[in-house]
């Protein structure tokens, strides 16, 4: 039906592309006349699209003309004019979509176009990729076609300090990673002058390699962190007990859920070794989480698969690049669970100081576009989450790549036997061969029997980004075997080398279908870029992960019915239909896991946009006294409710409660009095109060100095809602983490999330503004050296990943000493 409504109506993606065509048309009608122009001719065009801008031209309009410009532009600086359907690729990347381009397409070179024509705004472009080496390269590479029209370039990688941070992201454009960016954004809502932000409002996005960025590291938030203050003992005493509990029957393991849940006798036994009577009582809850993680640590996270140990530290591999991720810690306990677990230093468990989703950060771009090779497959959650539509850009020449069957085995040991005996034909044959593996484990051991055969090969764990380039870019040339995880050298070039294409280009070898279809998909682009010859095969087994946890029974049982060997395999068009539901299956599941994330980060997003708006409206503005008396009001109302409410006959008003708690936050002792309130009538006790509160208030800036109570307000309110809010995310979070249990109580977690958020979001507004009062008539300026910066962590991930580099982040410690002099720990008095 599909098909035949296809065949009516046509295709959405070809209608877009006969569509953008007309566009393609117009910019080639101006190469003729630009070819002509002087160098100086051609550059001074921007200052006039800038000038046509101001009298009212929009972008579109400038579209066709300034597209022209960047071909012509980019054949003289770059030696490289833009293929027609890389125009097609830049106009999708200018209307706010995604363009699946094939690898070898020159996507680099497509968003020079859309890139340049956003930056005559002035507002700024952000063009984000994986990895800092692709950042540097791609701004070094690219800038010189931007300098050339005369626009400023910038670059944020790890590393820089805050006046080269600043300056990049004022430049017209501006390349990054995912990462620095985001925690650029986090770190602006985290200072207390406005002086110390970097980021301009976020206009424009590019999103290089798009998948990876806002499919596969969205289940991961962005966290900064500070130091906590538990003990480590625990997680060392857990690490020995739960070894002496036996799987099945003390622990069950789900893995296709990724989960472990103790059974009734597990329970049992581990109060046993503990000496508690029922560990999940309330009173046991820290004790109770750390048992789970540690039991997490031993039946899920498997060492040289999920993380190594290098050096006497737990480092965790990338699930999708198999890279090394250095700095990154896994949260909430688990990280050091497993350093327990592997018997190395145990590192203190930190506090969130503030977070968010991938999602959540770049739906806040005014516009946002993406490009990559693969997308297709994700086009929903693209555009549901990001409302970004995905167009599929025609090859510059036809696609001749021939994609053999799978082949599957019985076993895994069968699989690489056949797999190196194919590496191996194609090697003496000088044919070069690409290698994919899932991991560093079966990279090791492809790599150990190629050299049984005497078969010279390189081996890519993905720990360099600029060596890995270098290796995947040669990877063409005539004789080269080389070992990759699916994801390494992404973004790099593979050419073939002379003589390659009559031996059939480059050959793709699969050791393992990946849970996505659009890993695989990536790893077969590696192979026929620009009409190149080339072939890939995928080896199998039904020992594979993703054949035993969701596709292998049907094929299995057809293997023993047929009396099959361990090396006799199979290919069957069943095999390619199983594995297309299994990988179906598995990324329903990680969508809906994303969307979980994202459902509930919503919640706190809301109250996240509430609390930076008005952080702010507090660093730009100059006077915050207007800001803080409607706080003042609103106690003095609380008074009025609590000791005098309207409901209740005057004689039995609480005048001197209430004036007790008007003392407690504003008003000066002794100068409200029993006698005099008794003769006011509510409307003239409550003006009274006022009253009070602005004579305090005028009585306290005539004291210290206009200067220094508009700098005190503004220290005040900064400081009391970052402490507010750091508490407030410690408590979402461990609202976050109980509240599935509603479920059995046949109550919706999300509902009841979103209920419980909401009250205590109120609850948090209000003592802020109690804070914010009480500070304000009681706190002292005293002189005193400045305050030290307490180091803080960024990270990214909830349960996946966590702490990265440090950073500063002027926040005062709970132990460290109150800045109101009083000589007590900030626990212990104004933090109290």
């Amino acid at each position: 039906m599909l098909k035949f409504l296809k065949s009516i109506f046509g295709d959405d993606n070809e209608r877009e592309i006969k569509r953008m065509m007309k566009y393609v048309q117009a910019i080639n009608a101006f190469e003729p006349q630009f070819e002509k122009m002087s160098d100086t001719s051609l550059a001074a065009k921007t200052a006039e699209f800038r000038q046509r801008l101001e009298e009212g031209q929009t972008l579109d309009d400038l579209l066709p003309e300034a597209f022209a410009v960047v071909r012509e532009a980019s054949r003289r600086t770059l030696g490289m004019r833009h293929f027609d359907v890389q125009m097609l690729g830049g106009i999708t990347l200018h209307g706010g979509n995604i363009a699946e381009m094939r690898t070898g397409e020159g996507k680099t070179l497509v968003a020079t176009l859309a890139v340049y024509l956003n930056a005559l705004t002035g507002k700024g472009v952000h063009v984000v990729t994986v990895n800092d080496y692709l950042a540097r390269r791609d701004s070094e590479w690219m800038g010189k076609l931007y300098r050339f029209l005369g626009l400023s370039v910038g670059l944020i990688v790890h590393g820089l300090d805050f006046l080269d941070r600043r300056m990049a992201y004022a430049a017209d454009i501006t390349y990054g990673t995912n990462n620095e960016f985001g925690f650029d954004y986090l770190r602006d809502n985290m200072v207390i002058d406005a002086d110390q932000m970097v980021q301009r409002p976020l206009n424009y996005a590019i999103v290089d390699e798009v998948d990876s960025i806002l499919v596969d590291e969205a289940r991961t938030p962005l966290i900064i962190s500070g130091p906590g203050e538990k003990s480590t003992d625990l997680y060392f005493t857990l690490a020995k007990v739960v070894p002496r509990l036996k799987a099945v029957e003390d622990y069950t393991v789900d893995e296709k859920l990724h989960t472990v849940a103790p059974t009734e006798s597990g329970i049992a036994k581990a109060e046993k070794i503990l000496g508690v009577k029922n560990l999940y009582e309330s009173e046991n809850m820290e004790l109770s989480h750390h048992f789970n993680q540690a039991l997490r640590a031993h039946a899920l996270m498997h060492r040289d698969k999920d993380y190594v140990v290098k050096d006497g530290e737990v480092i965790i591999v990338d699930e999708f690049t198999g890279r090394l991720m250095f700095g990154r810690r896994y949260s909430d306990g688990l990280h050091q669970a497993i350093e327990a677990k592997e018997n190395v230093k145990v590192e203190r468990e930190s506090q969130t100081l503030a977070s968010i989703t991938f999602q959540n950060y770049f739906r806040m771009y005014k516009k946002l576009a993406g490009m990559t090779g693969t997308a297709k497959t994700e086009e929903e959650e693209f555009r549901k989450i990001y409302g970004l539509d995905v167009i599929v850009i025609p090859t510059n020449k036809p696609i001749v790549r021939e994609d053999l069957p799978d082949v599957i085995y019985k076993t895994k040991r069968a699989k690489y036997r056949a797999a190196v005996r194919e590496i191996t034909e194609r090697h003496a044959t000088g044919q070069p061969v690409l290698v994919g593996t899932t991991s560093i484990a079966q990279s090791e051991e492809l790599s150990d029997q190629l050299k049984k055969k005497g078969v010279p090969h390189n081996v890519l764990n993905a720990k360099f980004h600029e060596m890995e380039a270098q290796i995947v870019a040669q990877a063409g040339q005539k004789g080269q075997v080389t070992i990759a995880t699916n994801m390494a050298g992404r973004g790099t070039d593979i050419v073939l080398g002379e003589g390659v294409p009559e031996l059939g280009g480059l050959h793709i070898v699969g050791t393992e279908r990946h849970e996505s279809r659009r890993i695989d998909n990536q790893l077969r682009g590696r192979s026929g870029r620009q009409g190149d010859m080339g072939s890939t095969r995928f080896y199998l087994s039904l020992e594979d992960d993703l054949m035993r946890l969701f596709g292998s029974d049907n094929i299995a049982s057809v293997m023993d019915k047929l009396g099959m060997e361990e090396d006799e395999p199979i290919e069957h068009s069943l095999i390619t239909r199983s594995i297309e539901s299994a990988q179906k299956k598995v990324e329903a599941r990680n969508f809906d896991i994303r969307k979980q994330v994202l459902e509930y980060d919503d919640v706190m997003n809301q109250q996240r946009e509430v609390i930076y708006s008005q952080r702010r409206q507090v660093l730009l503005g100059e006077n915050l006294r207007e800001s803080i008396f409607p706080m003042i009001e609103k106690i003095a109302d609380r008074a009025m409710e609590l000791y005098a409410d309207e409901k209740v006959y005057p004689e039995e008003w609480d005048l001197a409660g209430l004036i007790n708690y008007c003392e407690e936050y504003f008003a000066h002792e002794g100068e409200l009095k029993v006698e005099e309130l008794a003769k006011l009538s509510r409307v003239e006790l409550r003006e009274a109060l006022s009253d009070a509160a602005n004579r305090a208030y005028d009585g306290r800036e005539a004291l210290f100095g206009s200067d220094n109570m508009r700098e005190l307000e503004k220290v005040v309110m900064l400081k009391v809602v970052d402490a507010k809010w750091m508490d407030h995310l410690d408590a979402m979070e461990n609202l976050r983490q109980g509240i599935g249990l509603r479920a059995y109580g046949q109550k919706n977690p999300l509902i009841e999330y979103k209920i419980e958020a909401y009250d205590m979001f109120q609850q948090m507004i209000e003592s802020i503004q109690e804070d914010v009062v009480r500070y304000m008539f009681r706190v002292n300026i005293i002189s005193q050296p400045e305050d030290h910066l307490q180091q803080a962590h960024t990270s990214h991930g909830d349960e996946e990943a966590a702490a990265k580099e440090p950073v500063h982040a002027d926040h005062i410690g709970r132990n460290d000493l109150c800045r109101c002099g009083s000589g007590k720990k900030f626990k212990k008095c104004c933090g109290k």
